[in-house]
């Protein structure tokens, strides 16, 4: 009989973590596969570890098992330190709160023993979510498409079933700025997709603000993209053949026009625009280099101060 890990990243999910557990066992009650669930605590600050050991002790720990983090480090690390410690002959990512529905499981096993490596889940629609999110999300996904040579599937979530070897292939890159839907488009193996339609939660509230999707973007931009600093390049050379243009001709206008000129009004406005694209262009490789600098420190991507793993 095949194994399963389920690996369930979670931050302030008391509320979804029982039911969570009662959905997975409800989705896969007729199916043959040994499962276990890994939550991940990710240093929350509700009841969230106290439910899931409540749960274990209930379960029996074969069936759940925890990692609890010393503090908060961010969902990708909760997802590399579940993938580091699932050891199942399939891996799948879920979120707690139950917008990744379970009884896709079923169809996802189905779809690895066809032969695929990684079968992931597709949003079709995104109903009941802010038109200027959707909206974002699209042009983010056309983007980084577009400057890198990943191709992520719009739409595409975490929600991914894994061989063990795509796991391996994935927990063996360990720099610590990380992209998991990146890192899965860069490893590579075939992977079929199953569409669904937006889920609410379950209970609780979302923990990702605008601001820390817009953040998240962003950082999967960079993990991956080199673009911006070829077009630094491009827009330095592309201000130096404007500013010799506009000097050729002020000094054509000064040799044909008579009459007093200051100035005063140019130079200020070249100061202005030199000024503030060299301010961006630095902020561009400032980015990179903040991201170099995380690398070679080598800390650790998360610390587990509880565990009933062994």
């Amino acid at each position: 009989m095949k194994t399963l890990d389920i690996i369930v990243p979670c931050y302030n999910e008391a509320e979804c973590v029982e039911a969570f557990y009662h959905g997975v066992e409800e989705a896969l009650r007729d199916v043959e596969v040994e499962w276990s669930i890994i939550y991940v605590n990710d240093g929350s600050k509700d009841d969230t570890l106290p439910a899931v050991k409540a749960l274990a002790d209930s379960a029996g720990e074969a069936r759940v098992k925890y990692l609890s983090f010393s503090r908060n480090f961010g969902k990708e690390a909760a997802i590399y330190a579940g993938l580091s410690h699932a050891q199942g002959d399939y891996t799948v990512l879920m979120d707690a709160d139950l917008q990744h529905p379970p009884a896709l499981l079923p169809q996802m096993l189905a779809a690895m023993e066809e032969g695929y490596d990684c079968c992931g889940a597709r949003r079709v629609t995104r109903q009941g979510e802010p038109k200027l999110r959707s909206a974002l999300s699209r042009l983010f996904y056309k983007l980084i498409n577009r400057v890198t040579e990943m191709q992520l599937v719009q739409g595409g979530s975490d929600f991914r079933m894994m061989t063990r070897e795509v796991v391996q292939a994935v927990v063996s890159l360990q720099e610590h700025e990380r992209f998991t839907k990146g890192i899965l488009s860069w490893v590579g193996f075939r992977t079929k997709w199953i569409d669904y339609e937006n889920v609410e939660r379950v209970a609780g509230t979302t923990k990702w603000s605008f601001g820390g999707l817009v953040r998240y973007a962003v950082s999967g931009f960079f993990a991956f993209a080199t673009a911006p600093l070829r077009l630094a390049v491009w827009i330095g050379m592309l201000t130096a053949a404007l500013a010799t243009v506009c000097a050729v001709a002020v000094f054509i206008q000064a040799l044909f026009e008579s009459g007093p000129r200051t100035g005063y009004a140019t130079i200020v406005l070249l100061i202005m625009f030199f000024g503030g694209l060299i301010v961006f262009l630095l902020g561009v490789i400032g980015e990179y280099l903040a991201r170099i600098y995380a690398e070679v420190k080598k800390r650790p991507l998360f610390i587990v101060n509880d565990t009933n793993i062994a």
